[in-house]
């Protein structure tokens, strides 16, 4: 069991961060356009599988902030490929961040990407 992070994760995702974010409005402020909703919808999608979201918790509560590929597979009770697969699909939603060290990939969380779908979908908490 991973030790509790609140304190790291509240400080990460007060972070200053270039991660690109939605570029659309509030659903409960105004109608988005095709391409707004076709974007949130992609976000959306990436995180619509439990067992991503669960990856991306796992890397949001890591003490260090980042976990080894190598180590996801038995955490997650899923094949080395299916985790990779999963960890593609979250990298390439903007949702975590690859970093290739020697044969290893590290992953990162990128919390402005999650601010953005919060805010998309009206919490606007997460600004404060």
């Amino acid at each position: 069991m991973l030790p509790d992070a609140s304190k790291y994760v509240n400080m990460k995702f007060m972070s200053t961060e270039t991660t690109p974010t939605l570029c659309c409005p509030s659903v409960m402020e105004s109608t988005l356009s095709e391409g707004q909703a076709t974007e949130l919808a992609s976000l959306l999608k990436a995180l619509a599988d439990p067992a991503r979201i669960r990856l991306v918790s796992m890397v949001a509560n890591a003490p260090s902030g980042e976990l080894c590929a190598c180590d996801l597979p038995g955490a997650l009770d899923r094949s080395q490929p299916t985790v990779s697969h999963h960890l593609g699909q979250l990298v390439k939603a903007g949702i975590l961040h690859r970093e290739q060290r020697g044969k290893w990939a590290w992953f990162t969380l990128r919390p402005a990407r999650l601010r953005a779908l919060c805010m998309a979908l009206g919490d606007t908490t997460v600004c404060s």
